[in-house]
């Protein structure tokens, strides 16, 4: 006895090319789990570690002696070791800042505005400006670098026509 054609295109047996699929899909492990065994095993490390430095500092040397350990580091370096890691860490911070500030270009230099890769229209056509042409509608603009002046012409012209009035106003 033949299945009715509706049957056979919902068949819903793990084979079947034609089986309805779960929405949404199941994930699929196949990643893995090694990084997650090396976390544990640096966490357990870290804290058996600090567990082990805690008692060093802290028990009386007859303690330490009963447990069987007959060598330890003097006790002097449970307040050396943290302090010498905190002042490596600020010395490093104080490090990058400085070299930093060393690469920083002065003020006054062109360099800290412009670099070697400016991209600056050519001057042979003094009548042709490419900053006016690209502000007309539909325009594709040039890629040129714009010049410092023309930046602080555009930012601050009010303050300049203010300073300039003011300038012509006063006596000399």
């Amino acid at each position: 006895m033949e299945k009715p054609a509706s049957d056979v295109l919902l068949d819903s047996s793990p084979r079947s090319p034609t089986a309805p699929s779960s929405w949404p899909p199941e994930p699929e492990e196949r990643r893995s789990r090694a990084p997650e065994f090396y976390g544990f095993v640096a966490w357990t490390t870290t804290y058996l570690l600090f567990v082990l430095y805690i008692l060093w500092a802290l028990l009386p040397d007859e303690w330490i002696v009963w447990l069987g350990v007959t060598w330890y580091p003097n006790r002097e370096w449970a307040i050396l070791i943290p302090s010498w890691t905190i002042v490596v860490v600020l010395l490093t911070y104080i490090s990058y800042f400085a070299i930093a500030l060393r690469a920083t270009p002065a003020f006054n230099e062109m360099s800290a505005v412009t670099d070697s890769r400016n991209a600056l229209p050519s001057d042979e056509d003094r009548h042709y400006n490419p900053y006016f042409a690209s502000a007309e509608p539909d325009a594709i603009p040039e890629l040129y670098d714009i010049p410092i002046g023309v930046v602080n012409s555009v930012l601050y012209y009010d303050t300049l026509k203010k300073a300039r009035a003011r300038d012509s106003q006063i006596p000399e």
